[in-house]
Protein backbone atom coordinates (compact mmCIF):
# COMPACT_ATOMS: atom_id res chain seq x y z
CA UNK A 1 0.00 0.00 0.00
CA UNK A 2 1.34 3.42 -1.01
CA UNK A 3 2.24 5.86 1.79
CA UNK A 4 0.28 9.08 2.00
CA UNK A 5 1.80 12.55 2.08
CA UNK A 6 1.98 14.01 5.56
CA UNK A 7 -0.11 17.11 6.18
CA UNK A 8 1.70 18.11 9.35
CA UNK A 9 5.15 17.79 10.76
CA UNK A 10 3.61 16.58 13.94
CA UNK A 11 1.48 13.63 12.63
CA UNK A 12 -1.15 12.05 10.35
CA UNK A 13 -4.80 12.80 9.85
CA UNK A 14 -7.20 11.44 12.39
CA UNK A 15 -7.16 7.70 12.90
CA UNK A 16 -9.35 7.00 9.84
CA UNK A 17 -7.90 7.98 6.43
CA UNK A 18 -9.65 7.88 3.09
CA UNK A 19 -8.01 5.76 0.42
CA UNK A 20 -7.14 8.00 -2.53
CA UNK A 21 -8.20 5.40 -5.09
CA UNK A 22 -11.34 3.69 -3.79
CA UNK A 23 -12.64 6.15 -1.28
CA UNK A 24 -12.78 3.38 1.30
CA UNK A 25 -12.07 3.85 4.98
CA UNK A 26 -9.60 1.74 6.84
CA UNK A 27 -8.13 1.55 10.23
CA UNK A 28 -4.36 2.29 10.41
CA UNK A 29 -2.63 -0.25 12.63
CA UNK A 30 -1.26 1.19 15.85
CA UNK A 31 2.20 0.29 17.03
CA UNK A 32 3.98 1.24 20.24
CA UNK A 33 6.74 3.84 19.76
CA UNK A 34 10.01 2.08 19.16
CA UNK A 35 13.18 3.52 20.70
CA UNK A 36 15.80 4.89 18.33
CA UNK A 37 18.96 2.93 17.84
CA UNK A 38 22.36 4.49 18.38
CA UNK A 39 22.90 4.58 14.63
CA UNK A 40 19.61 6.42 14.16
CA UNK A 41 20.47 8.95 16.86
CA UNK A 42 23.84 9.66 15.24
CA UNK A 43 22.21 10.06 11.85
CA UNK A 44 19.63 12.45 13.32
CA UNK A 45 22.35 14.53 14.92
CA UNK A 46 24.32 14.62 11.70
CA UNK A 47 21.24 15.71 9.77
CA UNK A 48 20.61 18.48 12.28
CA UNK A 49 24.14 19.75 11.90
CA UNK A 50 23.65 19.96 8.17
CA UNK A 51 20.53 22.00 8.83
CA UNK A 52 18.31 19.72 6.74
CA UNK A 53 15.66 17.07 7.33
CA UNK A 54 16.64 14.93 4.39
CA UNK A 55 18.42 11.67 4.81
CA UNK A 56 16.57 10.50 7.96
CA UNK A 57 16.35 6.78 8.46
CA UNK A 58 13.15 5.29 7.16
CA UNK A 59 11.85 4.41 10.57
CA UNK A 60 12.34 7.96 11.78
CA UNK A 61 10.96 9.57 8.61
CA UNK A 62 7.75 7.61 8.55
CA UNK A 63 8.45 5.19 5.65
CA UNK A 64 7.56 1.45 5.69
CA UNK A 65 10.87 0.32 4.36
CA UNK A 66 13.91 -0.77 6.29
CA UNK A 67 11.98 -2.69 8.94
CA UNK A 68 8.40 -2.53 7.94
CA UNK A 69 7.29 -1.10 11.25
CA UNK A 70 4.84 1.47 9.77
CA UNK A 71 4.53 5.18 10.42
CA UNK A 72 6.09 6.53 13.64
CA UNK A 73 3.84 8.02 16.21
CA UNK A 74 3.65 11.76 17.04
CA UNK A 75 5.70 11.10 20.16
CA UNK A 76 8.48 9.50 18.17
CA UNK A 77 8.71 12.46 15.82
CA UNK A 78 8.82 14.88 18.71
CA UNK A 79 11.77 13.03 20.15
CA UNK A 80 13.69 13.41 16.88
CA UNK A 81 12.86 17.13 16.63
CA UNK A 82 13.91 17.81 20.22
CA UNK A 83 17.20 16.00 19.63
CA UNK A 84 17.81 17.96 16.42
CA UNK A 85 17.09 21.29 18.11
CA UNK A 86 19.37 20.36 20.97
CA UNK A 87 22.16 19.63 18.52
CA UNK A 88 21.52 22.85 16.59
CA UNK A 89 21.30 24.87 19.79
CA UNK A 90 24.57 23.50 21.03
CA UNK A 91 26.22 24.34 17.72
CA UNK A 92 25.01 27.92 17.81
CA UNK A 93 26.33 28.34 21.34
CA UNK A 94 29.74 27.01 20.34
CA UNK A 95 29.81 29.17 17.20
CA UNK A 96 28.78 32.31 19.11
CA UNK A 97 31.48 31.73 21.68
CA UNK A 98 34.12 31.26 19.01
CA UNK A 99 33.04 34.10 16.70
CA UNK A 100 32.09 36.69 19.32
CA UNK A 101 35.55 38.41 19.46
CA UNK A 102 35.67 38.58 15.66
CA UNK A 103 32.16 39.99 15.35
CA UNK A 104 32.67 42.51 18.14
CA UNK A 105 35.99 43.59 16.63
CA UNK A 106 34.30 44.11 13.29
CA UNK A 107 31.36 46.02 14.72
CA UNK A 108 33.35 48.06 17.27
CA UNK A 109 33.57 51.77 16.36
CA UNK A 110 36.98 53.23 15.46
CA UNK A 111 35.89 56.49 17.09
CA UNK A 112 35.43 57.62 20.69
CA UNK A 113 31.95 58.85 21.64
CA UNK A 114 33.45 61.93 23.30
CA UNK A 115 33.46 64.51 24.72
CA UNK A 116 36.80 63.50 26.24
CA UNK A 117 38.61 64.26 29.47
CA UNK A 118 41.67 66.11 30.74
CA UNK A 119 43.95 68.22 28.57
CA UNK A 120 46.41 67.38 25.82
CA UNK A 121 48.72 69.87 24.10
CA UNK A 122 49.06 68.98 20.42
CA UNK A 123 51.51 70.59 18.00
CA UNK A 124 50.64 70.77 14.31
CA UNK A 125 53.94 71.22 12.52
CA UNK A 126 54.48 73.44 9.49
CA UNK A 127 53.56 71.53 6.33
CA UNK A 128 51.90 68.64 8.17
CA UNK A 129 49.26 66.89 6.05
CA UNK A 130 46.06 65.21 7.15
CA UNK A 131 47.67 61.81 7.69
CA UNK A 132 50.45 63.28 9.82
CA UNK A 133 47.97 65.22 11.94
CA UNK A 134 45.77 62.14 12.33
CA UNK A 135 48.76 60.05 13.41
CA UNK A 136 49.78 62.64 16.02
CA UNK A 137 46.27 62.78 17.44
CA UNK A 138 45.99 58.99 17.63
CA UNK A 139 49.42 58.63 19.27
CA UNK A 140 48.40 61.11 21.95
CA UNK A 141 45.04 59.35 22.42
CA UNK A 142 43.09 62.42 21.40
CA UNK A 143 41.22 60.30 18.83
CA UNK A 144 40.73 56.55 18.84
CA UNK A 145 42.21 55.98 15.39
CA UNK A 146 43.81 57.84 12.52
CA UNK A 147 41.08 56.48 10.29
CA UNK A 148 38.33 58.14 12.34
CA UNK A 149 40.01 61.55 12.06
CA UNK A 150 40.73 61.19 8.34
CA UNK A 151 37.09 60.24 7.72
CA UNK A 152 35.94 63.30 9.67
CA UNK A 153 38.40 65.53 7.78
CA UNK A 154 37.26 64.20 4.41
CA UNK A 155 33.71 65.23 5.28
CA UNK A 156 34.68 68.78 6.24
CA UNK A 157 36.08 71.14 3.56
CA UNK A 158 37.48 73.42 6.28
CA UNK A 159 39.99 70.71 7.26
CA UNK A 160 42.27 71.91 4.45
CA UNK A 161 42.71 75.17 6.37
CA UNK A 162 44.24 73.72 9.55
CA UNK A 163 47.10 76.03 10.50
CA UNK A 164 50.36 75.01 12.14
CA UNK A 165 50.56 75.79 15.81
CA UNK A 166 49.82 74.49 19.28
CA UNK A 167 46.32 73.45 20.29
CA UNK A 168 44.70 72.42 23.55
CA UNK A 169 42.52 69.31 23.19
CA UNK A 170 41.22 66.49 25.39
CA UNK A 171 41.96 62.80 25.58
CA UNK A 172 39.52 60.44 23.85
CA UNK A 173 37.57 63.01 21.89
CA UNK A 174 35.17 62.27 19.10
CA UNK A 175 37.15 62.75 15.88
CA UNK A 176 34.76 65.36 14.49
CA UNK A 177 35.02 67.34 17.76
CA UNK A 178 38.82 67.29 17.61
CA UNK A 179 38.65 68.47 14.01
CA UNK A 180 36.33 71.34 14.99
CA UNK A 181 39.00 72.61 17.40
CA UNK A 182 41.79 72.42 14.83
CA UNK A 183 39.96 74.17 11.98
CA UNK A 184 39.31 77.27 14.11
CA UNK A 185 42.45 79.51 14.09
CA UNK A 186 41.24 81.15 17.28
CA UNK A 187 42.09 77.93 19.13
CA UNK A 188 45.80 78.16 18.34
CA UNK A 189 47.78 78.64 21.54
CA UNK A 190 50.08 81.44 20.45
CA UNK A 191 51.19 84.85 21.62
CA UNK A 192 49.94 87.36 19.05
CA UNK A 193 51.37 90.85 19.16
CA UNK A 194 51.38 93.72 16.68
CA UNK A 195 54.35 96.09 16.91
CA UNK A 196 53.77 99.35 15.00
CA UNK A 197 56.53 101.46 13.51
CA UNK A 198 58.37 104.07 15.54
CA UNK A 199 58.04 102.67 19.08
CA UNK A 200 60.80 102.86 21.64
CA UNK A 201 62.18 99.58 22.95
CA UNK A 202 60.46 100.02 26.33
CA UNK A 203 57.12 100.46 24.57
CA UNK A 204 57.74 97.25 22.67
CA UNK A 205 58.65 95.35 25.85
CA UNK A 206 55.36 96.50 27.33
CA UNK A 207 53.37 95.24 24.34
CA UNK A 208 55.16 91.91 24.35
CA UNK A 209 54.61 91.50 28.07
CA UNK A 210 50.88 92.16 27.84
CA UNK A 211 50.55 89.59 25.08
CA UNK A 212 52.73 86.87 26.59
CA UNK A 213 52.40 87.40 30.34
CA UNK A 214 56.18 87.55 30.64
CA UNK A 215 57.29 90.43 32.93
CA UNK A 216 58.77 93.51 31.26
CA UNK A 217 61.88 93.03 33.40
CA UNK A 218 62.62 89.76 31.60
CA UNK A 219 62.62 91.52 28.23
CA UNK A 220 64.89 94.24 29.57
CA UNK A 221 67.27 91.59 30.94
CA UNK A 222 67.18 89.61 27.67
CA UNK A 223 68.09 92.77 25.72
CA UNK A 224 71.39 92.85 27.61
CA UNK A 225 72.41 89.40 26.36
CA UNK A 226 74.25 90.99 23.47
CA UNK A 227 76.08 87.85 22.36
CA UNK A 228 72.80 85.97 21.86
CA UNK A 229 70.61 88.59 20.17
CA UNK A 230 72.13 88.43 16.71
CA UNK A 231 72.80 92.18 16.47
CA UNK A 232 75.26 93.44 13.84
CA UNK A 233 78.66 94.49 15.27
CA UNK A 234 77.99 98.12 14.30
CA UNK A 235 75.06 98.23 16.77
CA UNK A 236 77.58 97.95 19.63
CA UNK A 237 75.13 95.89 21.67
CA UNK A 238 72.27 98.41 21.47
CA UNK A 239 68.98 96.68 20.56
CA UNK A 240 67.15 99.96 19.88
CA UNK A 241 66.24 100.19 16.21
CA UNK A 242 66.44 96.41 15.57
CA UNK A 243 63.09 95.29 16.99
CA UNK A 244 61.41 95.15 13.61
CA UNK A 245 57.80 96.39 13.61
CA UNK A 246 55.46 93.64 12.42
CA UNK A 247 52.74 91.24 13.48
CA UNK A 248 54.24 88.33 15.42
CA UNK A 249 52.95 84.97 16.59
CA UNK A 250 55.01 83.20 19.24
CA UNK A 251 54.35 79.72 20.64
CA UNK A 252 53.39 79.89 24.34
CA UNK A 253 56.72 78.47 25.47
CA UNK A 254 58.80 81.12 23.65
CA UNK A 255 61.07 82.97 26.08
CA UNK A 256 61.59 86.73 26.17
CA UNK A 257 65.06 86.27 24.70
CA UNK A 258 63.79 84.14 21.82
CA UNK A 259 61.10 86.69 21.00
CA UNK A 260 63.64 89.51 20.84
CA UNK A 261 66.00 87.36 18.77
CA UNK A 262 63.25 86.74 16.23
CA UNK A 263 62.54 90.46 15.92
CA UNK A 264 66.23 91.30 15.52
CA UNK A 265 66.60 88.58 12.89
CA UNK A 266 63.66 90.07 10.97
CA UNK A 267 65.29 93.49 11.03
CA UNK A 268 68.69 92.33 9.82
CA UNK A 269 67.00 90.21 7.14
CA UNK A 270 65.21 93.28 5.76
CA UNK A 271 68.43 95.31 5.83
CA UNK A 272 70.33 92.57 4.06
CA UNK A 273 67.62 92.44 1.37
CA UNK A 274 68.21 96.17 0.79
CA UNK A 275 71.89 95.50 0.21
CA UNK A 276 73.00 97.00 3.53
CA UNK A 277 76.12 95.38 4.95
CA UNK A 278 76.48 94.70 8.71
CA UNK A 279 79.00 97.57 8.94
CA UNK A 280 76.47 100.00 7.42
CA UNK A 281 73.42 98.81 9.32
CA UNK A 282 73.77 101.05 12.36
CA UNK A 283 73.93 104.25 10.35
CA UNK A 284 71.04 103.27 8.09
CA UNK A 285 68.88 102.24 11.04
CA UNK A 286 69.67 105.49 12.86
CA UNK A 287 68.65 107.61 9.85
CA UNK A 288 65.58 105.41 9.36
CA UNK A 289 64.58 105.98 12.99
CA UNK A 290 64.76 109.76 12.43
CA UNK A 291 62.63 109.38 9.30
CA UNK A 292 60.13 107.31 11.27
CA UNK A 293 59.96 109.96 13.97
CA UNK A 294 59.56 112.95 11.64
CA UNK A 295 57.73 111.90 8.45
CA UNK A 296 53.95 112.16 8.63
CA UNK A 297 53.11 110.25 5.44
CA UNK A 298 54.69 107.45 3.43
CA UNK A 299 55.24 109.81 0.52
CA UNK A 300 57.39 112.08 2.69
CA UNK A 301 59.78 109.43 4.03
CA UNK A 302 62.37 109.56 1.25
CA UNK A 303 62.28 113.40 1.24
CA UNK A 304 62.87 113.54 5.01
CA UNK A 305 65.81 111.15 4.54
CA UNK A 306 67.21 113.56 1.93
CA UNK A 307 66.89 116.50 4.36
CA UNK A 308 68.88 114.49 6.93
CA UNK A 309 71.66 113.77 4.45
CA UNK A 310 71.75 117.35 3.12
CA UNK A 311 72.00 118.86 6.60
CA UNK A 312 74.69 116.37 7.63
CA UNK A 313 76.62 117.25 4.49
CA UNK A 314 76.27 120.96 5.28
CA UNK A 315 77.49 120.45 8.88
CA UNK A 316 74.14 121.70 10.17
CA UNK A 317 72.36 120.48 13.26
CA UNK A 318 69.29 118.39 12.48
CA UNK A 319 67.09 120.25 14.95
CA UNK A 320 64.55 117.41 15.36
CA UNK A 321 62.05 117.36 18.21
CA UNK A 322 61.86 113.57 17.93
CA UNK A 323 65.40 113.21 19.27
CA UNK A 324 64.60 115.42 22.26
CA UNK A 325 61.46 113.40 22.97
CA UNK A 326 63.58 110.26 22.95
CA UNK A 327 65.80 111.64 25.72
CA UNK A 328 62.85 112.02 28.07
CA UNK A 329 60.68 109.20 26.62
CA UNK A 330 57.92 111.78 26.32
CA UNK A 331 55.96 112.37 23.13
CA UNK A 332 54.55 115.71 22.01
CA UNK A 333 55.97 119.19 21.65
CA UNK A 334 59.16 119.46 23.76
CA UNK A 335 59.25 122.00 26.58
CA UNK A 336 62.02 124.57 26.79
CA UNK A 337 63.55 122.60 29.60
CA UNK A 338 63.69 119.54 27.38
CA UNK A 339 65.21 121.57 24.54
CA UNK A 340 67.96 122.74 26.84
CA UNK A 341 69.11 119.19 27.57
CA UNK A 342 72.83 118.55 27.21
CA UNK A 343 72.24 114.98 26.00
CA UNK A 344 74.10 113.83 22.92
CA UNK A 345 70.66 112.95 21.52
CA UNK A 346 69.61 116.62 21.53
CA UNK A 347 69.94 117.40 17.81
CA UNK A 348 68.82 120.95 18.50
CA UNK A 349 72.26 121.58 19.96
CA UNK A 350 74.50 118.75 18.73
CA UNK A 351 75.65 118.53 15.14
CA UNK A 352 75.53 115.21 13.36
CA UNK A 353 73.55 112.06 13.95
CA UNK A 354 72.50 111.04 17.47
CA UNK A 355 74.58 108.25 19.11
CA UNK A 356 72.12 105.60 17.91
CA UNK A 357 68.58 104.92 16.68
CA UNK A 358 65.81 106.82 18.48
CA UNK A 359 63.04 104.32 17.56
CA UNK A 360 62.42 101.05 15.77
CA UNK A 361 61.79 101.85 12.09
CA UNK A 362 59.67 99.86 9.67
CA UNK A 363 60.54 98.78 6.18
CA UNK A 364 59.32 102.02 4.55
CA UNK A 365 61.69 104.09 6.66
CA UNK A 366 64.54 101.64 6.07
CA UNK A 367 64.05 101.90 2.31
CA UNK A 368 63.97 105.69 2.52
CA UNK A 369 67.17 105.79 4.54
CA UNK A 370 68.87 103.42 2.11
CA UNK A 371 67.68 105.38 -0.93
CA UNK A 372 66.83 109.04 -0.13
CA UNK A 373 64.88 110.99 -2.74
CA UNK A 374 66.98 113.40 -4.81
CA UNK A 375 66.41 117.09 -3.93
CA UNK A 376 67.93 120.26 -2.41
CA UNK A 377 65.74 120.44 0.68
CA UNK A 378 67.18 121.51 4.00
CA UNK A 379 63.96 122.20 5.87
CA UNK A 380 60.47 120.82 6.29
CA UNK A 381 57.47 121.63 8.45
CA UNK A 382 54.07 120.02 8.82
CA UNK A 383 51.48 122.69 8.08
CA UNK A 384 48.36 120.65 8.90
CA UNK A 385 48.42 118.24 11.81
CA UNK A 386 45.08 116.70 10.83
CA UNK A 387 46.17 115.65 7.35
CA UNK A 388 49.92 115.45 7.95
CA UNK A 389 50.59 117.76 5.01
CA UNK A 390 54.27 118.66 5.08
CA UNK A 391 56.11 121.26 3.00
CA UNK A 392 59.82 121.10 2.15
CA UNK A 393 62.11 124.07 1.47
CA UNK A 394 65.60 124.53 0.17
CA UNK A 395 66.07 128.02 1.68
CA UNK A 396 65.41 129.45 5.08
CA UNK A 397 63.10 132.30 3.87
CA UNK A 398 60.94 129.74 2.06
CA UNK A 399 60.87 127.62 5.18
CA UNK A 400 59.78 130.63 7.25
CA UNK A 401 56.75 131.13 4.99
CA UNK A 402 55.72 127.54 5.66
CA UNK A 403 56.26 128.02 9.37
CA UNK A 404 53.89 131.01 9.26
CA UNK A 405 51.36 128.81 7.49
CA UNK A 406 51.62 126.26 10.27
CA UNK A 407 51.21 128.92 12.94
CA UNK A 408 48.03 130.17 11.27
CA UNK A 409 46.66 126.64 11.23
CA UNK A 410 47.36 126.38 14.94
CA UNK A 411 45.53 129.63 15.65
CA UNK A 412 42.57 128.37 13.64
CA UNK A 413 42.59 125.01 15.45
CA UNK A 414 42.92 125.83 19.11
CA UNK A 415 44.17 123.02 21.31
CA UNK A 416 45.65 120.93 18.48
CA UNK A 417 49.18 122.33 18.49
Amino acid sequence: MKDHLETSIFGDHEEHLEHPEHGEHFDEPHTAPAPLSRRELREAEEAARRGGRRGRPAAAAGGTGGGGRGKPSVLRRLVVIVLALAVIGGGVAVAYKALRPVVEGFLESNDYPGPGTGQVTVTVNEGAGGSAIAKTLAEQDVVKSSKAFIEAANNDPKSAGIQPGIYQLKKQMKASDALAVLVDPKNRLITRVVVPEGLWREEIYDRLSKASGIPVAEYAAAAKKVDELGLPPSARGNIEGYLFPASYEFPPSTSALDQLKEMVAESTKRLDALGITPEQMERVVTVASLVEGEAKTDADRAKVARVVENRLAGKMSLGFDSTVNYIFRKRGVPTQQMLDSASAYNTRKVTGLPPGPIANPGEGALKAAANPAPGPWLYFVTVNLDTGETKFAATYPEHQRYVAEFQKWCSDNKGKC
